[in-house]
């Protein structure tokens, strides 16, 4: 292989894999002293290759940097072996220190042993030896020896390289792909639905996979195979297969994404989104602020004739969405998030965090809301928690008590639960004895009736044989009796004249 095919080569992978020439250089350069190592090396060599893939040059060496320790020191690494890695001490784990019991050694490599340390022969040299190859060598420099150049390298050393070069180039694939989409954290995309798992719902986003979790799912969504939708970039994690990446459906950053992208004024920050609460797939609510006096906030994100919030509302699966001006005054923003209920007065309390709000009873319907959806979503949203009262047509307030009615269904309905269950179970453990006994009884009639019919084909039989006897007897007789009686000759019919008859 010539060096144009190979700089071919390393510009095509670098194409395909998006890395850079600098990065490929460096995996086949590990890969070659990887293989190097693998024929012509010892262990405790630091090979580093260089290969020059314009002129086709390399070089070889050993590159170690010069330590020096005490004279006791150097004695124990003397015992060791310095062709052996030597640690200062022993290392405690925490369960041996509470029973007390004797330390172990430590492992090298551990991240324990990491600041323990001391002298390791493959990348380390002592002066004394150091000083033997280079005399003006110091503590603290590298000593780096040049290494013969191999003619050829064998068939173990060069697959050994090779699956350097494909982990290699594998890592920084993946390094690369985890810092992409790192910086796409908290973005919009467009991805296509896959398949389902058992973890979520897969989803293909240009190089890599995504996983939607079902908590980050709208429950009034089917998400078909092959179906193409926008997808908030929750979190990108690492991990050892590769880099991890979790988007979303129900986040409420992503109505957030949505109407910066749909309305321009939010995007040059001529209207500011203050909070937001969601309940995915059914309501949300959005408070916005305009920082401009000539420019309406709920005017322009619901766009003309509503063009601009119902291309939000189409990309949420029909989600419904309030949009409410955000104000200073507490009481006037509660009274903005209560919408489209009207408000007859507040009460605040700002010790405990509590509103008091007064509600003709005509408005009481539209300021709970579906299963008291309203006021729950106005709560998240101001960050108050909100009492409702009705005043009625003669001027009496009834407080409403949300909390309370709802404990007292769910735990009407989790009595009734038990009660149907007991129910249930007591139905079917008496059908279950009656099914036992029906099954008793129809096995011993069925017993009873296999042992009639055994009985009456056993008597057939019987008669059967009998009757062949009797035939064959008969038969018998029939035989003897033809040749036991003589042969008689017929006599001739004596022919009658007509005379002789009408005598």
């Amino acid at each position: 292989m010539d060096l144009q095919s190979i700089q071919v080569a390393i510009n095509q992978i670098a194409a395909e894999k998006g890395l850079s020439e600098e990065s490929i250089m460096e995996t086949i350069n590990s890969a070659l002293a990887a293989a190097y190592r693998k024929d012509f090396g010892d262990k405790n060599q630091n090979i580093i290759f260089e290969f020059d893939p314009k002129s086709g040059k390399m070089k070889v060496s050993d590159k170690k940097n010069v330590v020096d320790f005490d004279k006791k020191i150097i004695a124990l690494i003397d015992e060791n072996g310095r062709d052996k890695k030597w640690v200062e001490g022993l290392v405690e784990d925490e369960e041996s220190k509470s029973t007390e019991s004797a330390p172990r050694p430590a492992e090298v490599g551990s991240k324990e042993v990491e600041d323990v340390l001391k002298f390791n022969p493959k990348t380390d040299i002592l002066l004394e030896d150091a000083k033997k190859i280079k005399k003006t060598i110091k503590v603290g420099d590298e000593l780096i020896q040049k290494l013969d150049i191999p003619e050829e390298f064998g068939r173990m050393a060069a697959q050994t390289a090779k699956q350097v070069i494909i982990q290699k180039i594998r890592e920084a694939e993946r390094e690369n792909m985890f810092k992409d989409f790192k910086d796409k954290e908290g973005e919009l995309l467009i991805g296509v639905v896959q398949r389902r798992d058992m973890r979520g719902v897969l989803i293909d986003i240009g190089k890599a996979t995504a996983m939607m979790p079902f908590e980050e799912q709208i429950k009034t969504e089917h998400y078909n195979p092959g179906e193409r939708m926008k997808f908030y970039l929750k979190a990108v994690n690492q991990t050892i297969k590769g880099p991890e990446i979790i988007v979303s459906r129900s986040s409420s950053e992503m109505i957030k994404k949505l109407f910066e992208t749909e309305i321009p004024e939010i995007a040059s920050e001529a209207i500011d989104i203050m909070a937001i609460a969601r309940e995915a797939g059914a309501r949300s609510k959005v408070a916005v602020k305009s920082n401009q006096e000539n420019i309406d906030p709920i005017g322009s994100c619901v766009g003309q004739r509503g063009a601009r919030i119902q291309t939000i509302i189409n990309e949420i699966g029909g989600e419904k969405i309030d949009i409410i001006e955000w104000a200073e005054d507490p009481a006037k923003f509660i009274a903005n998030s209560l919408s489209p209920a009207n408000v007859a007065s507040i009460d605040i309390d700002e010790k405990e965090k509590t509103v008091t709000v007064t509600v003709d009873e005509e408005q009481l319907s539209l300021a709970i809301g579906k299963e008291g959806q309203n006021v729950r979503l106005a709560a998240k949203l101001t960050g108050w928690k909100i009492n409702i009262m009705k005043e009625t047509s003669e001027g009496k307030k009834e407080k409403i008590e949300l909390e309370a009615k709802d404990e007292k269904s769910t735990e009407d309905k989790k009595k009734t639960k038990k009660s149907k269950d007991s129910k249930e179970k007591k139905t079917s453990s008496s059908a279950s004895t009656d099914a036992k006994a029906l099954a008793d009884k129809k096995a011993s009639s069925s017993a009873n009736a296999t042992d009639d019919k055994s009985d009456d084909k056993k008597k057939e039989s019987k008669l059967k044989k009998v009757v062949k006897k009797l035939k064959k007897a008969k038969t018998k007789i029939k035989k003897e009796d033809e040749t036991e009686k003589p042969k008689t000759a017929k006599k001739p019919k004596q022919k009658v004249s007509k005379k002789e008859t009408n005598k």
